[in-house]
């Protein structure tokens, strides 16, 4: 595949255009596909900077190899090993009405990614929106138009499923568990100031029935075997893989983090001061022999706004290499893996006959990693640190359920990072990697940041070429600064260095599929910017 920029990426658009951008695809309104073009000319804030962006595609003669198709649904094989995703835009589908949000936007979006090559596009699916208001009612008529736009474009499809909620865009969890949280927040997460984290349940109440009797993996169990009825056209052809949303963001973490300044160089809190989680601790200290140490969480760790160094704990020889620091830090890491080896395994079950890849994401904690302590990493629930590996039993546990794993930050470059906090993204992703090359468990690349860092591109081109567990990358996330004239001729070229999966003979639609849209891209393509 072939791309080709013409013309100035560096057209200015001012204030008002920059700003619009962050509130999703509102600005790609006119944004469509006619006769094999992709056109952003008719945006009227792109009209008025005098901008015009047109994706072409040319007829070719298709790729023909004998290799082996990879299963029904399929449209590409893979050249390098690495096959490209996309990620749809979070509030994809409404949280007022249940309807797709900039449909026109998203359909031309969809091609665009066909046209270059793209394999699929990830598709969040909230909780919070399909069983919003009374516990066992689902309404995926949403989520099924957008399954139905992606299968007739003929790309694949990832589902993220999010039990948690978003405060940006603003998709809360169910009305329903919001309102059994407020009589008993501790369903909730809670630091030791008692402020209750409620994005996402406690991992504490996983198997207690807080939610109208029955527990939270109960109703988690009942919305993938709802999810897996009402997609069953789709599972195991279109829709290829599934991630089970493990924590806050998805991730497979405490939350942390949450709290922090945006400024800070803070560590987070440790979050095990909900009553459910105290009652495990006191147990398990009890169980040890040392029940004075299941009071509560280390009295001298920071707060969430100071700095890790500021007190006791994380200091180098200080609590948390004392043998009180390894029976709290191993117990709060236990509890996680336990968490995650509970839900994957539940999700392993339910879509085990269904054709699909099964994906649990963990975070990348990278802040302080350059320090014996890792403390961003121990308040996250990672026992990991210049005397033990916290990963590893987080790739057996991942091995074990026969899951792959998703991991962000492919996008940072340890360079790139504040020398105050002694962050290093690559040597924490390089240890992750080792942990899943030796259990056998491959993984998914995801970028941190949707606005891009300087430098993104190459540094995911880096990580992509040097390991072989990586078989997946995810470019997050599709929205109006993706299509932009300053990133998405910078997409184009990112995709071409890809050695992106060429389109098989039979894969070509026919006229009648495509009608004035005939021609397809095989494995050339080009793109123009021009200013008018």
């Amino acid at each position: 595949m072939e791309v080709s920029v013409i013309g100035s990426s560096q057209a200015k658009l001012g204030a008002s255009d920059l700003a619009s951008r962050e509130v999703g695809l509102c600005n790609l309104k006119n944004f469509r596909v006619v006769n094999d073009r992709v056109s952003f000319g008719q945006n009227n804030r792109w009209k008025k900077a005098g901008i015009s962006f047109t994706l072409r595609a040319h007829r070719t003669e298709p790729v023909r190899e004998e290799n082996k198709r990879s299963g029904p649904g399929t449209s590409s094989k893979t050249v390098d090993g690495v096959r490209l995703f996309v990620g749809l835009p979070l509030d994809a589908v409404s949280y007022d009405c249940n309807s797709i949000n900039h449909a026109r936007a998203i359909a031309a979006g969809l091609k665009a990614l066909k046209l270059l090559g793209v394999e699929g596009v990830e598709l969040p699916i909230w909780w919070g929106i399909v069983e919003k208001e009374t516990m066992g009612e689902y309404d995926w008529s949403g989520y099924l138009a957008i399954a139905e736009m992606v299968q007739k474009v003929g790309l694949n499809l990832h589902v993220s499923l999010c039990f948690h909620g978003s405060k940006k865009p603003n998709i809360p969890l169910p009305k329903w568990v919001s309102q059994i949280g407020e009589s008993q927040p501790n369903i909730f997460f809670t630091d030791k100031s008692g402020q209750h984290y409620k994005e996402c349940l406690s991992l504490a109440v996983d198997d207690l029935p807080v939610l109208d009797g029955k527990t939270p993996v109960q109703v988690y169990q009942a919305f993938c075997e709802s999810f897996k009825s009402s997609f069953s056209p789709f599972m195991g052809s279109t829709i290829t893989s599934i991630s089970m949303g493990l924590g806050p963001d998805g991730e497979l973490r405490y939350p942390s983090h949450h709290q922090l300044p945006s400024k800070t160089q803070g560590a987070g809190e440790f979050q095990c001061y909900d009553q459910n989680m105290l009652s495990f601790l006191k147990q398990h200290a009890e169980a040890s022999g040392n029940p004075l140490w299941g009071l509560g969480g280390p009295h001298d760790a920071p707060t969430y706004d100071q700095s890790p160094y500021s007190t006791g704990f994380f200091n180098d020889g200080a609590s948390w290499e004392s043998s009180y620091g390894v029976f709290f830090l191993s117990w709060y890491s236990n509890q996680l893996i336990a968490h995650g080896d509970c839900l994957l395994s539940m999700a392993s079950s339910t879509f085990g006959d269904s054709g699909v890849t099964i994906y649990g994401k963990i975070p990348l904690m990278h802040s302080w990693y350059g320090t014996r302590s890792h403390p961003s990493e121990l308040t996250a629930g990672f026992y990991n640190t210049a005397n033990n590996d916290g990963y590893e039993p987080v790739a057996q546990m991942f091995a074990k359920n026969s899951c792959k794993m998703i991991l962000p930050g492919m996008d940072l470059s340890d360079a790139k990072q504040p020398k105050e906090n002694h962050s290093s993204p690559e040597l924490l992703l390089s240890q992750i990697m080792t942990a899943c090359r030796k259990h056998e468990v491959k993984v998914s690349g995801q970028n941190s940041s949707e606005s891009g860092v300087p430098g993104g591109f190459e540094q995911i081109k880096k990580n992509l070429s040097r390991d072989e567990v990586l078989d997946l990358f995810t470019y997050q996330r599709m929205g109006a600064s993706f299509f932009s004239p300053e990133h998405f001729p910078l997409f184009t070229e990112f995709v071409r260095s890809l050695k992106q999966p060429e389109l098989h003979s039979d894969d070509l639609p026919t006229e009648e599929e495509e009608g004035a849209e005939s021609t397809v891209l095989s494995h050339e393509s080009s793109v123009s910017m021009q200013t008018a």
